[in-house]
């Protein structure tokens, strides 16, 4: 005989070996594809965008939210051969909002590199082995050797 019990906040329901023998009787509900509290991905199935989606990481909402919306929503509908190239007023208007306010968009990264591409130089980081031996090759005179590829290996 199957029963329940209660401890705190957890219902703890017992069954017995023939309740499970027994096919079930639960009937399912089919899901509303358009319950807006229902987890869905970023695009829903009626292929809406899903405003609510954790992955937009809250930029639907807040002072630039509207100009977000219509940006992302005119790349997402794009027909055009170069999908969104239409957009690009929209994108403006959303960048202009943006640096409106750089403590809830922080543009750190960006200027970092825009600073880095004006002055030529980049950091540690973006060096590689390619970048390296291309500046050693440069540093050499016109009358010098050039190196051999073992030197340029390293």
């Amino acid at each position: 005989m199957s029963y329940c019990k209660q401890e705190g906040k957890d219902r703890i329901i017992f069954v017995t070996k023939e309740d499970h023998e027994a096919p079930s009787n639960a009937e399912l509900v089919a899901d509303d594809p358009n319950d807006p509290y229902e987890e869905h991905g970023l695009i829903l199935p009626n292929g809406d965008v899903n405003w609510n989606c954790p992955c937009l990481g809250g930029m639907a909402s807040g002072p630039c939210g509207s100009q977000f919306k219509e940006a992302f929503s005119c790349f997402h509908y794009s027909k055009e051969e170069v999908k969104g190239s239409e957009c690009i007023d929209h994108f403006r208007d959303m960048q202009e909002c943006m640096q409106k306010y750089p403590e809830l968009y922080p543009q750190d990264e960006e200027k970092d590199s825009s600073s880095q591409a004006e002055s030529g130089s980049a950091s540690p980081t973006e060096t590689d082995s390619t970048t390296a031996t291309s500046t050693s090759e440069s540093a050499i005179s016109p009358d010098s050797t050039s190196p051999t590829d073992d030197q340029t290996a390293s």
